[in-house]
């Protein structure tokens, strides 16, 4: 039988991949990626010429049955998303779990993933913490944040740059204008930076200064 590997990928810093992700990437026999543009790139800088196949949230439903066809032969696959750890807010669930009902072996490797660094770097509890990832857009919404107002535990989320303020000021309006907050954003890259401070002051400042870049905001539980 094949195998499946979820290979991180860095999150901004190309020098982000350890050793043996590189290996598995020249060694399996078909890179499956998000984006094969963007992990083009990553690959060119690394010399690994394995063909790369497409495989996002828009063809993973499609492709799922085909791939473990595949695997069931002696095909070696390794999963890529542009960035971070596969199936963290990124394509790879759903193979992962056909993999796993199909008894096929899978293998994640340890690796870069954006929220683990923010979380540390926040200065808010991070013994218990709970993921949320991207909230949803309008449907579920007031439902969800309602239910994290009551959380105790810290609370990473990822946002986009032109929905940050939108959703500072949501969590402003649940959880109180003093919870605190911080958020990181173009981790790993040249003008990284994490602004921290209560609700109130991490929404001013992003009023007043749009942000860009990628995302992550770490948000203290209630007490």
């Amino acid at each position: 039988m094949g195998k499946l590997f979820l290979v991180p990928t860095p999150i901004g810093n190309l020098d982000d991949i350890t050793l043996r992700a590189i290996k598995v990437l020249k060694e399996v026999d078909v890179i499956l990626a998000e984006d094969t543009r963007t992990s083009g790139k990553l690959l060119k800088h690394y010399e690994i010429n394995t063909p790369l196949q497409s495989h996002h949230m828009h063809n993973e439903h499609k492709q799922v049955e085909s791939l473990v066809t595949k695997l069931k032969g002696e095909t070696q696959m390794a999963l890529i998303s542009d960035a971070g750890t596969p199936a963290i807010s990124d394509p790879g669930f759903l193979l992962t779990r056909a993999c796993v009902e199909n008894e096929i072996e899978v293998e994640c490797l340890p690796g870069a993933t954006a929220f683990v660094p923010a979380l540390v770097n926040s200065g808010l509890p991070n013994d218990r913490f709970v993921f949320e990832g991207f909230l949803p857009v309008k449907k579920g919404r007031q439902t969800r944040l309602k239910l994290l107002a009551e959380e105790s535990r810290t609370m990473v989320f990822y946002e986009s740059p032109h929905k940050l303020v939108k959703t500072l000021t949501h969590f402003l309006e649940y959880f109180g204008s003093e919870r605190p907050v911080s958020v990181s954003r173009e981790l790993t890259k040249m003008y990284e930076e994490t602004i921290r401070g209560s609700l109130e002051e991490v929404l001013e400042h992003f009023t007043a200064k749009p942000p860009k870049g990628e995302l992550v905001v770490v948000v203290g539980g209630k007490k």
